[in-house]
């Protein structure tokens, strides 16, 4: 039986209007220190997130998203995050924030497998009837 390695995540939420603290889950950031893996899944549901906010620039959304995932893999085209290590390049994104792109608190698990286990909370937390 392989290993289990504790794993920290957070949920990537669409906040249309800050003020109305109304959100749409679009993502999971999972870092786990010991496997040195960090990565992000995105699915954004266009549909709720305009039921929220019929004004929302979805494609800027998708675009912040990708620029997500893009610091995660440490792409370039994330920006100067992506110069950092995995786990300083966590805590940036995990960071509070007061913009249309927000993350829950950070939660904690036991994986052997960390990126099954990113598959699992995006299907669980963010896909409809997931």
């Amino acid at each position: 039986m392989a290993e289990l390695e504790v794993f920290e995540y957070a949920v990537v939420r669409v906040v249309p209007h800050v003020e109305r603290a109304e959100f749409v889950n679009a993502g999971v950031v999972l870092w786990c220190r010991a496997l040195e893996h960090l990565a992000a899944r995105t699915a954004l549901d266009a549909g709720r997130a305009l039921a929220l906010a019929p004004d929302l620039d979805v494609d800027a959304v998708e675009r912040h998203l990708r620029a997500l995932e893009a610091v995660c893999s440490g792409d370039p085209r994330g920006g100067a995050p992506t110069g950092e290590a995995k786990g300083a390049r966590f805590r940036w994104l995990v960071a509070p924030r007061s913009t249309v792109l927000q993350t829950s608190p950070v939660h904690c698990g036991l994986t052997a497998d960390p990126a099954a286990e990113l598959d699992r909370l995006l299907t669980r937390l963010v896909r409809p009837g997931g």
